[in-house]
C-alpha cells in the first residue's frame, strides 16, 4: 500500500472511532431529546410543585409536566384532551417528567391537567392555544 492510502485509512478509522465514542458518551442527552415534545413551546402553566409545558406542531398539541424538584421520585401526571376527543394521559412515579402526551387538535380547544405530588394544575375549561 502507498503511504497516502494508509493515511486515508487511518484518518477514516479515527473518525469512525470518534463518532462511536460520542454516541456512547452522550446517551442521556439523546434519550432526553427523544422523550420531549416536538414543535414550538406555546404556553407554560406553573403551579405550586411543577409546570405543565405545551407545544404545537402542524395541528398536533403535546404536553409534559415537569417538577420543580427534578430527580426525586414522585407521582406525576399530565392529561391533554382536544374538544370532542378522549383525553390522553400519562400518570406514574417519575423523577424528571410525565409525558409527553400528544393529540391532534387542529384548531380545536384543549383541556389540560397536570400534577406533581400534591400540587395540581387544571385549565378548568377549554382553552385555545
Amino acid at each position: 500500500m502507498k503511504s497516502g492510502a494508509i493515511r486515508r485509512l487511518a484518518t477514516g478509522l479515527a473518525v469512525t472511532v470518534a463518532a462511536g465514542m460520542l454516541g456512547v458518551a452522550v446517551p442521556g442527552q439523546a434519550h432526553a431529546a427523544a422523550t420531549s415534545c416536538e414543535g414550538r413551546k406555546v404556553r407554560s402553566f406553573p403551579f405550586s410543585t411543577g409546570t405543565v409545558e405545551v407545544y404545537k406542531r402542524r395541528g398536533y398539541v403535546c404536553a409534559i409536566t415537569i417538577p420543580r424538584r427534578p430527580g426525586v421520585r414522585q407521582h406525576m401526571m399530565v392529561s391533554l384532551r382536544a374538544y370532542g376527543l378522549r383525553p390522553v394521559e400519562d400518570s406514574g412515579t417519575y423523577k424528571y417528567r410525565a409525558g409527553p402526551v400528544t393529540v391532534h387538535a387542529g384548531q380545536r380547544k384543549v383541556w389540560l391537567k397536570g400534577a406533581v405530588g400534591r400540587g395540581r394544575y387544571d385549565s378548568d375549561g377549554w382553552i385555545r392555544l
